[in-house]
């Protein structure tokens, strides 16, 4: 009889909370679309009244490292807006790029996705490119990326460009499948505080950030996140042990404008992963990225860009990991030449991985330094065909 009363209260306990986490998210929802409603019906009206050229005409710099219209890009490309983000209701990164047909997205567990632009799909996948504003998230413990520690404030994404097919001759290692690049807005365009809360029966969290302008004249803007995602269940409703949460906060500021511009940005977070039988897995890190571009007005620019990232991971029984990364970037366009627009540029990096091996799994030799230097140059010849029309072959 014991028994039984425990198992009908357990019960109850569960379908209560079920309740009370439906009743928020309804409650949310409504306060949300009260809110934004007006907003959505201009932007729908907007987007009805563009034509097939404008809506072409997206601004896209991942092709050919400069900024040119999507219709112009001579790659396979597919560009995910932040109205795309908003809409579709996702509330992660590898969530938001299930958006891109050219991508391969498959959710393992509550924390673990594997992410790929051709070919087999795995979580060891390790022939894909992601850079989220210029920094690249792989990690050389095994060249693929960590999707559980990779995130930023969805509604600060300005876009994400997702090309299709070798990249390698301009973004080097890894860029064999393509490349994703998560593009944030500026400083400028988060004026003002912003919350988003949200609750569900698998996941909990919120977000905040307020932004504002410095009395140096540029524009700032700090946020922080946190989310707690429940354990997934089996067929049979019995839960398998990979809940997920995660804390991060970070800032961005930027000066000047597109003829001359510095921006100063960095993320910090901290989180655990349940992982059965090993037990609950730590993660942390923080960045840090400073970029300059200047145009002169002969046409040319520079670009200078350095970045710092940490990462930690703590697998128990498994392995950890303490991995230290600086890179420097320079890309230089020179003023166009007749036909002839050259883009040349170089990078360095250093990593230090140091690893924590077990019985189970060995990473040999532990510790590693690492070292890449790259250097490419593009020139794009454009070829008069008929009338105003222009061909550009670019040759890397």
């Amino acid at each position: 009889m014991t028994d039984k009363w425990t198992e009908s209260a357990a019960w109850a306990i569960e379908r209560a909370r079920r309740v009370i986490r439906l009743a928020v998210v309804s409650l949310l929802g409504a306060v949300a679309t009260a809110v934004v409603a007006a907003t959505d019906q201009i932007k729908l009206a907007d987007l009805a009244d563009l034509s097939l050229e404008e809506l072409g005409s997206i601004d896209v710099t991942s092709v050919s490292k400069k900024p040119e219209r999507l219709s112009d890009a001579a790659a396979s490309i597919f560009v995910i807006t932040g109205e795309d983000i908003r809409r579709s209701g996702a509330t992660s990164l590898p969530e938001a790029l299930r958006l891109a047909p050219n991508l391969q997205v498959s959710r393992v567990s509550a924390s673990s996705y594997a992410i790929s632009a051709r070919g087999f799909n795995s979580t060891a996948g390790n022939k894909l490119l992601v850079l989220i504003d210029g920094r690249s998230v792989y990690t050389p413990l095994f060249s693929g990326v960590f999707w559980d520690v990779q995130d930023v404030l969805l509604e600060d994404i300005e876009r994400i460009e997702v090309i299709s097919g070798p990249g390698a001759t301009l973004w080097g290692a890894n860029a064999v499948n393509g490349v994703i690049n998560v593009i944030t807005r500026s400083a400028r365009d988060t004026q003002g505080g912003f919350v988003a809360p949200g609750a569900g029966n698998l996941e909990a969290g919120g977000a905040a950030r307020y932004g504002a302008q410095l009395d140096s004249g540029g524009h700032f803007r700090v946020y922080g996140k946190y989310f707690d995602r429940q354990n997934t269940e089996r067929a049979d409703g019995s839960a398998v042990r990979d809940g997920w949460n995660k804390g991060q906060m970070g800032f961005r500021a930027d000066w000047g404008g597109a003829s001359d511009g510095f921006t100063l940005q960095g993320d910090a977070y901290d989180g655990k992963l349940e992982q059965d039988p090993q037990g609950t897995a730590d993660i942390g890190g923080m960045n840090l990225l400073a970029r300059w571009s200047r145009a002169f007005a002969d046409g040319s620019s520079i670009r200078l860009q350095g970045y710092y990232d940490q990462t930690k991971r703590d697998i128990p029984a498994l392995f950890k990991e303490d991995l230290d990364i600086l890179d420097l970037e320079l890309q230089h366009s020179i003023r166009p030449l007749g036909a002839h627009e050259v883009v040349w540029g170089g990078g360095y990096r250093y990593a230090s991985d140091s690893v924590t091996n077990s019985a189970s799994l060995a990473f040999i030799p532990a510790d590693r330094n690492l070292y890449w230097a790259n250097m490419f140059v593009q020139d794009g010849i454009a070829l008069r065909t008929s009338g105003r029309e222009m061909l550009e072959v670019r040759l890397s």
